[in-house]
């Protein structure tokens, strides 16, 4: 099955100690870009950083290292922002 758009999902589990698990999907190949950033809007990681194919991906985020509180992931393809999700890290 091809995707038809591009689609960033919710985390799971949320709220999250210590990992969680991003989960988006690309409708054509082009470049990726998902980073996570604090409440502040200061980038924490980039998690993905390449041109990735057509499909589904999964990628692990842990939060050992990082304070509790509200944290955002954003989904950016090809330099334009598809998405923007918000999660909670409880320690």
């Amino acid at each position: 099955n091809i995707p038809k758009d591009f689609v960033l999902y919710q985390n799971h589990p949320n709220p999250f100690n210590p990992k969680t698990v991003i989960s988006y999907q690309l409708s054509v190949t082009c470049f990726v870009n998902l980073k996570v950033s604090d409440i502040q809007g200061k980038e924490i990681i980039t998690l993905v950083n390449q041109k990735q194919g057509t499909g589904i991906y999964q990628v692990d985020f842990t939060g050992t290292g990082n304070s509790s509180g509200v944290y955002f992931y954003q989904l950016i393809i090809d330099n334009k922002i598809v998405d923007t999700k918000k999660m909670v890290l409880i320690k």
